[in-house]
């Protein structure tokens, strides 16, 4: 295992952009955005998915030069053209957007179509606290790796949401989750590590588990809480995707398996000014009750503290401010070799 600060991080995966032709801008804003995912524990959406980024970069299903604009603009609602943009740009540009426009109007929606890959959605979520405001995320997946309750065919993806609340004194309350029991980015970091997956994340097309991640597209991920969690899939895509005329379903592009063709990814952020609904201290001193009753109530056998959402990146966070990202050895050498092919300065480590 190797270790590395967020600054060296985010500084190599804006030279490999740059190498790649991104424009220097646009890869400094993926690459703080990616090394912030990273640096809040989220490490399969963070500098593990660089070569597959770089890779869809050189097969052209990436617009380096996109024309970011909005397809539809009804004041507190709009919808984002992402042009094939990388989606953590396509994002940035939306999110934006919508704190802009909640500061105007209280709430401000704002989809997205032809977007790509974004990494993990408390990035966004979590931008409109720096305004005292709720943030929520849902995205469509990039892959399909669900299907419908009761069936086999791959028809949805992990549809992950996230919402964002500000507190007073203590840390806001972040629920960054996936529809399935687990994120496919757990398997994929998982199989690259010779790990396995624990039971009751897949099962194959028996209905049998599936613990070898390497055998993961002879199966398929299981939703959380059953027809519940296919249910929210299904919602969330039909919010995130159809309703901005993004992909949803059958028209999901695996992006795991196809570099070359557009995914038109589809994703919406929700921007809430809290001010609207009355005094934003008092009801971020509330939440800091709500929090504190929650971490004081009374804890089941096993249990050594009650959490809430949003603690266990944090504690990772303070800790690799601390002592570093860790990079394991596999995610190393890949790394090493994308910044060969790019002619590039490799990782710089801790020492």
């Amino acid at each position: 295992m190797q270790f590395v600060s967020v600054e060296q991080l985010a500084l190599f995966i804006g030279r490999c952009f740059i190498a790649a032709e991104v424009p220097e801008d646009d890869a400094k804003i993926v690459a703080e955005l990616m090394s912030e995912a990273d640096l809040n524990g989220s490490d399969g959406h963070g500098v593990f998915r660089l070569p597959q980024y770089i890779e869809r970069i050189k097969n052209k299903g990436i617009n380096l030069q996109p024309n970011i604009s909005l397809a539809e603009d009804k004041g507190a609602m709009a919808v984002v053209d992402g042009d094939n943009a990388l989606g953590h740009l396509v994002m940035h540009y939306a999110t934006e957007l919508a704190i802009n426009r909640a500061s105007e109007h209280g709430i401000s929606w704002v989809g997205v179509r032809h977007s790509n890959h974004a990494g993990p959605a408390a990035l966004y979520a979590k931008m409109p606290l720096k305004k005292d405001m709720i943030g929520i995320y849902v995205a469509v997946g990039s892959a399909n790796h669900l299907p419908p309750w009761g069936g086999t065919e791959m028809l949805l993806s992990t549809n992950p949401i996230a919402v964002a609340i500000p507190a007073q004194e203590e840390s806001p309350i972040v629920l960054d989750m996936a529809t399935t029991v687990a994120a496919y980015g757990k398997v994929k970091t998982a199989m690259q590590r010779g790990e396995s997956i624990p039971e009751g994340w897949m099962i194959d097309k028996l209905g049998n588990p599936l613990t070898d991640p390497s055998k993961a597209n002879e199966g398929f991920l299981l939703p959380i809480g059953g027809p519940k969690g296919y249910g929210l899939a299904l919602v969330f895509g039909l919010l995130a995707g159809t309703l901005n005329g993004a992909a949803f379903g059958k028209n999901v592009i695996d992006f795991n398996a196809d570099s070359k063709s557009f995914t038109n990814t589809g994703q919406f952020i929700v921007a809430l000014s809290i001010e609207c609904f009355g005094d934003v201290s008092l009801f971020k001193k509330n939440v800091d009750e709500v929090i504190r009753s929650m971490r004081a109530s009374s804890k089941l056998p096993g249990f050594d503290e009650i959490r809430v959402p949003g603690e266990r990146s944090l504690n990772i966070r303070r800790q690799r401010e601390q002592s570093g990202i860790p990079i394991p050895d596999a995610l190393y050498e890949n790394l090493n070799r994308l910044s060969i092919s790019l002619n590039t300065e490799p990782l710089r480590l801790l020492e």
